[in-house]
C-alpha cells in the first residue's frame, strides 16, 4: 500500500485502509487533525497496503454460454444455442453469494490442515461493506489467520496505485515486496513484512493483492499467528508460501464474486462528483521543499513515491514529511481550535507537538499546519528519527518551529493551488 500500514486488519482493510495512519494527538483534537491529513493523502496518493485474499469454485448464474462453476468444483453444463437464442440480451442481476460458500471456497483451496474460527460476509448482505472471508489454518504446524477480501478498484486510480505499489521502507518496514503484471494485465503485488512496524512483537504479516484491468481487487492476508493482533506468535512464518498466495489470490472464483457485488445506488456517479484540482507529484513538493531548508541541512534520503525527507545536520538522522492537499476547508473546524492562529490574509496556523504515530518511546514530533482561505492545505512535521518506527537519534528535530512555520508559509506553493 503503499499503504502507511496502520489500518487495523481485515475490517479496516476492509475498509480500504494500506497498510491509511492512525496518529495520535492530545485526544479528540489529534484523532481528527490525523483524520484530515490521512483524507488529504487519499486525495493525493495512498500508499498503504491492504490486506486478504483467496481462491476456490462458484455457483452463479451466467448467460450467453459463460462456464458455470459450483461450489464443489464440478463444471456445469453449458445452455444450449437454442437456449441462449431465446435469453433476453440485457446483463443479468448477479447471483449474492453467502458468507458460508466464501469460507467453503476457502477451506477447499488451502492446502491440508484443520479450521476453525470461521468468520464471513457475504454479498448478500448489501453494498456497505464488501465481502470477506477469515478462518485459523492450522497445517500441523501451528495455526495461523488468513484472509480473503474482495472489492471494485477503479482501474487507473489513486487507490489502484495505491494497491499495487510497494510501500516505501521508511514507512512500512517489510522484508520482500514485488508487483508483476500476469499475462492477462492484472497486477499482482506479493509482501511480506510484519503486523508492527517496531516489531514490538514479531508477528508477520504476509500478503497478495491482485488487481484485474476492469477493477476486480482481491486481497489475501495471512500472519503466523492464530490473530492478526493481540495473540502469541506460533509458528516461525505464516503458512502459506509466496507462489501458494499467488495460486490462491488468482484463482477465477473470486473474480466471481467480486462480480456479484451489488452496485451501491447511494454513491454518487463519477461524472456527478466535482473534479478536484490535480495534485503535484511528489518529485515536485519535495522540489520545492528542498530549497527551503536552512543551509547546512544535508538530504540524506527521499521518498520515491511519498512527500518525505530524511536531513542530517550532523547532529543525528532526522525526518521531514510534508502534505499540500486542496479542499480542505471543510473540515477547518476540526483541524484548527482555539488555540490557532489566524494570520491578516485569513490563513490558519496551528503548531502541535506530540510523540509521532508509531509510540516510539522519546519520539517527538513537531508538526506546523497551514490552511489558505480556500481550502489549500499544507502541513509539514520534523521527527527526532530518521524514520516514524526507529528510536530517536536526537534530542529534538533538526527543523525549529520557526523553521517548519516559515516552510509551510511560504509562498512557494502557491504553484499549486
Amino acid at each position: 500500500m503503499p499503504v502507511e500500514h496502520d489500518e487495523e486488519h481485515f475490517e479496516g482493510r476492509l475498509g480500504h485502509a494500506l497498510h491509511d495512519l492512525g496518529d495520535r494527538f492530545e485526544a479528540d483534537r489529534a484523532a481528527l487533525a490525523d483524520a484530515g491529513r490521512a483524507r488529504g493523502r487519499r486525495l493525493r496518493l495512498r500508499r498503504r497496503a491492504a490486506v486478504a485474499g483467496g481462491a476456490a469454485g462458484i455457483a452463479l448464474v451466467g448467460v450467453g454460454g459463460a462456464l458455470l462453476v459450483p461450489w464443489d468444483g464440478t463444471p456445469a453444463p453449458r445452455p444450449a444455442s437454442s437456449d441462449v437464442a431465446q435469453q433476453p440480451s440485457a446483463t443479468p442481476t448477479p447471483t449474492p453469494v453467502q458468507g458460508s460458500r466464501l469460507v467453503k471456497a476457502l477451506e477447499g483451496l488451502l492446502p491440508e490442515g484443520e479450521f476453525s474460527a470461521q468468520e464471513a460476509r457475504g454479498t448478500d448482505e448489501g453494498p456497505l461493506m464488501p465481502p470477506y472471508v477469515r478462518l485459523v489454518f492450522d497445517d500441523g504446524k501451528g495455526p495461523a489467520a488468513v484472509g480473503v477480501s474482495l472489492d471494485r478498484i477503479e482501474p487507473g486510480s489513486d487507490r489502484a496505485r495505491e494497491t499495487t505499489d510497494c510501500p516505501d521502507k521508511a514507512l512500512v518496514p517489510h522484508d520482500s515486496c514485488v508487483t508483476d503484471r500476469l499475462p492477462d494485465g492484472s497486477l499482482l503485488k506479493l509482501f511480506q513484512g510484519y503486523e508492527y512496524p517496531d516489531r514490538r512483537v514479531d508477528t508477520k504479516l504476509w500478503s497478495a493483492d491482485l488487481l484485474t484491468p476492469t477493477g476486480q481487487h482481491i486481497s489475501v492476508s495471512e500472519w503466523n499467528a492464530a490473530a492478526e493482533k493481540d495473540a502469541p506468535v506460533s509458528r516461525s512464518t505464516p503458512p502459506l508460501s509466496t507462489a501458494q498466495l499467488k495460486e490462491l489470490v488468482t484463482a477465477q472464483v473470486w473474480r466471481t464474486v467480486v462480480d456479484s457485488i451489488p452496485e451501491d445506488r447511494k454513491k454518487p456517479s463519477a461524472s456527478a462528483a466535482p473534479e478536484a484540482p490535480a495534485e503535484p507529484s511528489t518529485e515536485a513538493v519535495l522540489g520545492t521543499l528542498q530549497p527551503l531548508l536552512s543551509k547546512g541541512v544535508e538530504v540524506v534520503e527521499k521518498g520515491s513515491d511519498y512527500t518525505y525527507l530524511v536531513l542530517d545536520d550532523g547532529k543525528g538522522r532526522s525526518y521531514v514529511q510534508i502534505d499540500v492537499q486542496h479542499g480542505m476547508g471543510d473540515v477547518a473546524d476540526e483541524l484548527f481550535g482555539s488555540d490557532s492562529e489566524t494570520l491578516p490574509d485569513g490563513t490558519k496556523v496551528a503548531f502541535r507537538e506530540n510523540g509521532g504515530d508509531k509510540g516510539v518511546a522519546g519520539a517527538v514530533m513537531w508538526t506546523v499546519d497551514t490552511l489558505r482561505t480556500d481550502g489549500f492545505r499544507v502541513v509539514v512535521s520534523a521527527l527526532n528519527s530518521g524514520t516514524q518506527h526507529d528510536a530517536p537519534t536526537r534530542k529534538t528535530p533538526a527543523l525549529t518551529k520557526e523553521q517548519l512555520r516559515e516552510i509551510a508559509l511560504s509562498p512557494e506553493w502557491d504553484r499549486y493551488r
